[in-house]
Parts: structure tokens; sequence; C-alpha cells
């Protein structure tokens, strides 16, 4: 699985919240990329340039990873108690790092803000 999927779920949402809509079709995600479906525990940190502006971290693995990645980065987004929720401006120059806590060990992804400043 290409980290670009993992990275456009968290991304989408994110998108959910701000656009008031359901846009993830879990079934979809769940039949094209099974591993999704698995435990794991995840961490989601955004960042305006090199300043973070929200994070969530799962301890243990209880939600699948498709729904883990789901909850941190709305969490992340919108309930961390060190910042107001997200808004859409911040959103589109924000940088996504999401590191997945796998058996094998952690694994880092990180997105490139939609817009550069």
């Amino acid at each position: 699985m290409s980290q670009s999927v993992l990275l456009t779920i968290a991304r989408a949402s994110i998108e959910e919240v701000l656009q008031g809509q359901n846009s993830i079709n879990r079934r979809e995600l769940l039949e094209q990329f099974p591993i999704l479906s698995e435990p794991m525990a995840t961490q989601i940190t955004l960042y305006l340039g090199t300043k973070i502006r929200g994070s969530a971290k799962t301890q243990t693995a209880e939600r699948s990873l498709l729904e883990d990645i789901i909850y941190n980065a709305k969490t992340a987004a919108f309930q961390d108690e060190n910042f107001d929720p997200l808004v859409t401006s911040e959103y589109l120059h924000a940088t996504i790092h999401l590191t997945i806590f796998s058996p094998e060990g952690e694994l880092s992804h990180q997105s490139d803000p939609i817009l550069s400043e």
C-alpha cells in the first residue's frame, strides 16, 4: 500500500469536518487494502511551517488502522487542547506527519501542504 493512500485518508478525514459531509468510502478502502482492517496505533501531527499545529496519538491498537487514522486526524485538527480548531486557511498550508506503530516497528509518512507559502 502506498503512503499516499494513508495520507489521503488523513487529509480526507479533516476535510470531512471542514466540509460537513462524509466522503470516505470505508468499505471500498477495506476491500482494496485489507491491511487497513488490522488493529494498529497511529500518531498524527499537523505542522504549519515548522511549528506543531495539533497532534493526536493512540497508545494501544484498539481500532483498525483505517479508523485510527481517521480518529487521530480529526482529533489532531479539531480537538487538541493546546490549539483552537483548525480552520480551512490553516489546513491548506498544513503538513501532515503520520506515524504507524506496527508490529514490525514504526513507519512514518509526511505530506506536503496543499498550498505552498
